[in-house]
This record gives C-alpha cells, structure tokens and sequence, in this order.
C-alpha cells in the first residue's frame, strides 16, 4: 500500500472508507483539533458540534433575511394595490395624472416625481403634464424599452424634477405607451437625492408595473 503522505491523501481516505473510525474507536476519542474560538484545542466530536452550530447560525441568518425581504415584498404589493385602487376610483380622466404623481410621491415615499404627456387632445393642453417636451426627449423615451434607473448625469427630464434636478442624485425613467407600442406618450420621472435609491442594475419588474399601470391609466386622456 502506498503511505498517505499528503493531507489531500489523508482526508481523501477518510472519505473512502467512513467505517475507518468504527475499527478504531479510541483514537476518534483521543483526537484532538485547534478550537476557533480560543487557543486550547478539543475533540473532534467537540469541533463538528461547532461547525454544526456555526451552519445552523448561518442559515438562521439567511432565514431572517428571506422573511425580511418577504415582509417588505408584501408592503409594496399593499401599496400598488391601494395606488391602483385609486386610479381606478378616479372618474375624471384631468384628474388622474395629479393622481398618478400624488400616489407616488406619498404612497411609495418618492421625494421627487415628474410626468409629460405629448400630443394630447385641444381639451386637455391646459393640464401641467401637457408642457413642451423637447423632441430629443421624444426620441429619447421612445428608446427606452424597459425603465431606465441610474445617477443624474444632467437628463433634460431631470429639470421636470423639484428644484430642477439641482438636487436629484439618482433617477428612474419610466415610459408611457399603450401596450407594446414603439412610440411613446409620455414620461414619467421618479428622482431622489439619494444616489443609490435608483441605482443602476436595481430590479425594473416593480417599475415596470408602475409604468404599465400609469400608461393604462393615463391613456384615457386620449380617448
């Protein structure tokens, strides 16, 4: 038989042949290992015991951590429920997108909130949304696929925004359109302070319910 040498040799024996502590059961009682919490050393059933407790720590934690994001989870879905229940509720259409930036702003907590909509009906251009869009926003917008979340690296959308963007550190752009469509009718601007409330490569599916629910809601101004 070839010495076992190398400690990958050792422990890859161990392994292989797992009755190898029952034919020598004095020398399980008699090992001891370095403990990680001090200097002194214990047996190794002492060590597996820690070990034990240190992955049943680790998955308490993680445990912790899924009911926290589920509670949190939870709390969104109650407030885009009740925002959705008010657009519904809403029988003026004029009404709905003070209605659409009202609910965001005190519903989901969002401290800066903008909304433009483009070639709306000769009844309703009196509306604040109803303001000149420059067209390379147009042309913008309609490039947007999904929401676009990131710092304010200066977007004309921006200046829509409390203070004129001056004091928005990170933003989400969300598109209106009807369904699938290419073009655009509006934007609508989520901003914060905050740099990392919108941060780059945050999760969009919330977001994207927002928009789709904000299009559908907001498109009855065209009808």
């Amino acid at each position: 038989m070839t010495p076992l040498t190398h400690p990958d040799q050792i422990a890859q024996y161990l392994l292989d042949h797992p009755s190898f502590f029952e034919a020598y059961p004095d020398l399980l009682a008699s090992l001891a290992v370095p403990s990680p919490h001090g200097q002194r050393a214990v047996s190794l059933v002492e060590r597996q015991v820690d070990i034990l407790r240190e992955r049943n720590k680790q998955f308490e934690l993680k445990l912790a951590e899924l009911v926290h994001h589920g509670r949190e989870n939870d709390a969104i879905a109650d407030k885009l429920q009740r925002w959705t229940r008010d657009l519904l509720r809403t029988r003026d259409p004029r009404q709905l997108p003070n209605q659409v930036i009202d609910g965001l702003g005190s519903g989901f907590t969002v401290p800066q909130v903008a909304l433009r909509l483009w070639n709306l009906p000769a009844e309703h251009q009196d509306l604040p949304c109803a303001a000149e869009v420059d067209a390379e926003v147009i042309t913008l917008t309609d490039s947007i696929r999904k929401p676009y979340c990131g710092r304010n690296v200066d977007f004309q959308a921006a200046r829509w925004l409390e203070g004129a963007g001056t004091r928005t550190g990170s933003l989400a752009l969300l598109p209106m359109r009807v369904g699938a469509a290419p073009e655009s009718f509006g934007l609508l601007v989520l901003g914060s302070p905050d740099p990392g409330r919108f941060e780059a490569g945050l999760g969009t599916s919330f977001l994207e319910q927002i928009a789709e629910l904000a299009s559908a809601a907001l498109s009855r101004l065209y009808a």
